[in-house]
């Protein structure tokens, strides 16, 4: 029987110019949907786990339209309650060379940020679940939302359910401060954390000595370090920190490492051509919660993970859609890229 994963957070609508066209020369804007934790749970579907998403969304057609888009690839949407007057938007500009891409939100008001406890029976979500996992955005919704996945982290605590959590943070939501103190009760009952090599400082100003991601410089010693801060402060039995050396907008080096109490474990270097970096993250969190799930010793385990996001890189929009063998495929080393016939 499939592992049942359980996923909360808010799916938006995303608009987005066609290529590498700016907002400014945009007549038309390609609409698809995505949000971290839906990412996710559309990853762990393609990869055979029964995956369920957990949100709020207006009953009207655009509502209906991110449902149908989760549906299409298996995740199971029947704890999305409905409410609310609209769903988030965000606008993406994708960046080229040296010009960064670039996100507006309008996501103020959506139905998942007016939600409230009554809205979610966590007790009945996760009947028959193995594991929860949310992102740090979805609590810098509103004190409502934050509320919310309290309720859930408590309730998964006493169901036995494992807990991941990708710390997320984005400043156009909440303030360190704000985001130190909330995520900091929050943590409490997560398990697994992931982080990159911005959010452990942002969130719980913990850095990783040398090391300046404006200049693509990374030291492998700082991230064991920031590693076991986080979970000497949280008990976490893993924390996953993703690399990324931004060389341009178009070309990074990707990497990651997982910490599991005692020993670090860092994967292979990918060199990747970045064709949509959206859920990159995602993809990873993904990828690790399968691989952990699966039992794949922390060393797979990692490469697993790291090789997802790298060929989520290579996809349009923000979900992930590739399977394990192709995953296993680049996580042993076949990254030539040839046609397969």
């Amino acid at each position: 029987m499939a592992k049942r994963i359980v996923t909360f957070g808010e799916i938006m609508l995303r608009l987005a110019p066609e290529g590498y066209s700016r907002f400014v020369q945009a007549d038309t804007f390609g609409a698809t949907y995505g949000g971290g934790e839906a990412n996710v749970a559309v990853s762990l579907a393609n990869y055979g786990f029964d995956a369920s998403f957990v949100t709020r969304l207006p009953a009207h057609e655009i509502g209906q339209a991110a449902v149908n888009s989760l549906r299409k690839y298996g995740v199971d949407t029947s704890r999305i309650t409905r409410g609310g007057d609209r769903i988030g938007i965000y606008f993406l500009e994708k960046g080229a060379s040296q010009r960064p891409s670039k996100v507006i939100y309008d996501r103020a008001g959506s139905s998942i940020a007016t939600a409230s406890q009554d809205d979610f029976n966590w007790k009945e979500i996760f009947d028959g679940a193995d594991w929860f996992h949310f992102t740090g955005i979805t609590p810098a919704l509103g004190d409502n939302v934050a509320a919310i996945c309290l309720d859930a982290c408590k309730a998964a605590r006493a169901a036995g359910v494992t807990v991941s959590c990708d710390l997320n943070y984005r400043n156009k939501l909440w303030s360190k401060e704000k985001a130190g103190r909330i995520m900091g009760e929050l943590c409490k009952y997560v398990d697994v954390c992931i982080a990159n090599e911005e959010d452990a400082f942002d969130v719980f100003g913990i850095k990783s000595a040398g090391t300046d991601v404006t200049k693509g410089e990374v030291n492998h010693q700082g991230y064991v370090n920031v590693a076991r801060q986080l979970t000497e402060r949280f008990g976490f039995s893993k924390v996953a920190i993703t690399l990324r050396e931004s060389l341009s907008a178009n070309d990074n080096n990707w990497s990651a490492m997982l910490f599991d109490r005692t020993d670090a474990f860092f994967s292979k270097k990918h060199k990747i051509h970045i064709v949509d970096r959206v859920g990159g993250g995602d993809s990873f969190g993904g990828g690790l919660i399968c691989a952990l799930l699966n039992g794949y010793e922390p060393r797979k385990a990692i490469e697993f993970a790291v090789a997802a996001s790298c060929l989520k890189h290579s996809i349009e929009g923000d979900y992930n859609l590739v399977s394990v063998e192709e995953v296993l495929k680049l996580a042993g080393g076949d990254g030539s890229g040839r046609v397969q016939r």
